[in-house]
C-alpha cells in the first residue's frame, strides 16, 4: 500500500516484463525460496554455545560472531544452518541484497532475516543468482518493499517476481561461473585458515582472555614511552600475556616502519558527491564481499601521493570505529580496490624496502588469537576511538625464520588475490546479468 513504491522505477520495469507476452516466468515456478521462523534463541557464553552472525555479518569476508546461542534451545536449529551454494539474499533493511553462501559460514546459526533461495534445477542456479545481482532486478525488488521505518521484503515477494528466460547455453555459463566464484572464495578461506596454522604452528597456540576487566597493575615507567598512552585499555593483560608467548618463539622483533613499509594516512578530504565522479569506499566496504559502492565523489587532492587511491600488495588497516567492529581490522586489498577513492579513515601501509614477505605482516595484524587482540590494543578514545599512524608505525612484529615467512605469506598472498578475482567475477556476473535484460526488452517476443 506504500504509494512511493508505485513511483520507483523498478516496479516500471517490472510492468514493462509483465507486459511481454513470452520470455519470462514467476520466480517461484524456477527457485524455492524460504525464510525460517524469528529466532529466539538463548544466548550463552561461547564455550556452551552455537556461534550465530546477523544478516549484515554474513556479507563479510571473515565474519566474526558475536553471539553464542544454546543449540537444543533454539527452535528448527538444524534448519538455520546454511549450505554452501545457497543464495541469501537480505529481507530486511537494505534489502535485495544476495551472495553466494560458503565455507565461511560452515556450522554457523545464520539469521532469519536472510531468505534462502535454491534453484529447481541446478543449471538454473547461475543465472537465478546472477539476475538477483542485476541493478535492474535488485531496484524491482526495492520497489517491492514495505515498511516506514525498517524496510521489508516476504517470502511472496520473491516468489512473484518475474524471471527472464534465456537460453541453456548461457544458462550453462552463468553457472560455471557463479560455481567458479564459490570456488575461489572458499579457496580464499582455506588459505586464510592456512596462513593462520602456520603461523600458529610457528609460534605456539595460545588464547589470552584476561582483559583486566576485573583490574590489573601496569609499570608506570610504561606510560611514558613513545606517545605517552594513558589509556588503560592499551596495557591490558592479554595483550602483555601474548606479547611474552610470541618472544619465546621470535627469533627478532622489529616495527613496521623498520620492516621497511611505509605507513601513512591522507589528510581528511572533502566528499563532494558526482554522478560522474570516482567511486568512494568506505573503511567497513573493504572487509565485504563484493561491497555496494553507492558513493562517487569529484576528483581533487586528497592529500597524500597516490590521490587516495591504493594499490593491490598494500596493507589496509581501518582506524575509526568501534572496538568490536571494523577499528583495527586489516586485509590486503585486491586489484578491486584500484582506480576507488579509499577513504581517510584507512591508514596505508605500502611496501618500501620490505624486510619481510607483505603477506607474512599481514597475518600478524589479523591472526584471531596472536595478532588481532595486539592491533586491537592501539585505538583510544571513548565515544570513537581512533589508531594513529604514529603507533602502527611503531607497532613492533615477531620475526622467523625466512623459509617460515614465505611459507605463511604465499597462503595469505593467493588468499587475498583469490578473494580479490571472486569479486571482480561477481561484478562481471552481474553486468552480463544487465546485458541479458537489455536484450529482453530490445528483442519482440510473439
Amino acid at each position: 500500500m506504500e504509494a512511493d513504491n508505485y513511483l520507483a522505477g523498478g516496479y516500471g520495469t517490472r510492468i514493462a516484463i509483465e507486459a511481454k507476452a513470452g520470455g519470462w516466468q514467476k520466480f517461484s515456478a524456477v527457485a524455492s525460496t524460504w525464510q525460517p521462523s524469528r529466532l529466539k534463541g538463548i544466548q550463552v557464553s561461547p564455550e556452551y554455545g552455537t556461534p550465530f552472525l546477523a544478516a549484515t555479518q554474513v556479507y563479510d569476508v571473515r565474519p566474526i560472531p558475536r553471539k553464542w546461542l544454546s543449540f537444543d534451545r533454539t527452535e528448527n536449529v538444524e534448519g538455520r544452518f546454511v549450505k554452501a551454494g545457497t543464495i541469501l539474499l537480505t529481507c530486511s533493511g537494505d534489502v535485495g541484497r544476495a551472495t553466494l553462501a560458503h565455507s565461511t559460514i560452515d556450522g554457523i546459526l545464520i539469521s532469519h532475516d536472510l531468505l534462502r533461495i535454491e534453484a529447481h534445477d541446478a543449471e538454473w542456479a547461475g543465472w537465478i543468482y546472477a539476475y538477483l545481482r542485476a541493478p535492474t532486478v535488485r531496484a524491482i525488488m526495492k520497489s517491492a518493499q514495505y515498511g516506514h521505518i525498517i524496510k521489508h521484503l516476504e517470502v511472496s515477494h520473491i516468489n512473484a517476481l518475474p524471471i527472464i528466460n534465456i537460453g541453456s547455453t548461457s544458462r550453462k555459463s552463468f553457472t560455471v561461473a557463479a560455481n567458479a566464484i564459490l570456488e575461489k572464495r572458499n579457496d580464499s578461506h582455506r588459505l586464510t585458515l592456512e596462513a593462520e596454522r602456520l603461523f600458529e604452528e610457528s609460534f605456539g597456540s595460545f588464547s589470552a582472555n584476561d582483559f583486566g576487566e576485573q583490574g590489573f597493575v601496569s609499570r608506570a615507567s610504561s606510560a611514558f614511552r613513545n606517545r605517552r598512552r594513558l589509556d588503560a585499555w592499551h596495557y591490558n593483560p592479554s595483550v602483555n600475556a601474548t606479547e611474552r608467548h610470541l618472544n619465546s618463539s621470535a627469533v627478532a622483533w622489529q616495527s613496521i616502519e623498520t620492516l621497511g613499509f611505509k605507513v601513512w594516512l591522507p589528510t581528511r578530504f572533502r566528499r563532494i558527491p558526482a554522478e560522474d565522479g570516482i567511486p568512494l569506499v568506505e573503511s567497513a566496504s573493504l572487509f565485504e564481499l563484493s561491497p555496494d559502492i553507492s558513493k562517487s565523489i569529484a576528483d581533487g587532492k586528497f592529500g597524500d601521493p597516490f590521490e587516495g587511491r591504493v594499490k593491490a600488495g598494500w596493507i589496509l588497516l581501518a582506524r575509526s570505529g568501534q572496538i568490536y567492529g571494523v577499528n583495527g581490522n586489516a586485509m590486503l586489498p585486491g586489484t578491486f580496490c584500484e582506480g576507488k577513492i579509499i577513504s581517510d579513515d584507512v591508514i596505508r601501509i605500502a611496501p618500501h624496502r620490505p624486510l619481510c614477505p607483505v603477506g607474512y605482516l599481514a597475518t600478524t595484524l589479523t591472526h584471531p588469537t596472536l595478532g588481532r587482540p595486539r592491533v586491537k590494543a592501539l585505538p583510544y578514545g571513548s565515544s570513537i576511538p581512533h589508531i594513529e599512524v604514529a603507533d602502527v608505525q611503531t607497532f613492533m612484529i615477531p620475526r622467523l625464520s625466512e623459509a617460515e615467512e614465505g611459507r605463511i605469506a604465499e597462503a595469505a598472498e593467493n588468499a587475498a588475490r583469490l578473494r580479490s578475482e571472486a569479486d571482480e567475477m561477481e561484478s562481471a556476473l552481474a553486468e552480463e546479468a544487465e546485458l541479458e535484460i537489455a536484450r529482453f526488452f530490445s528483442e519482440r517476443v510473439s
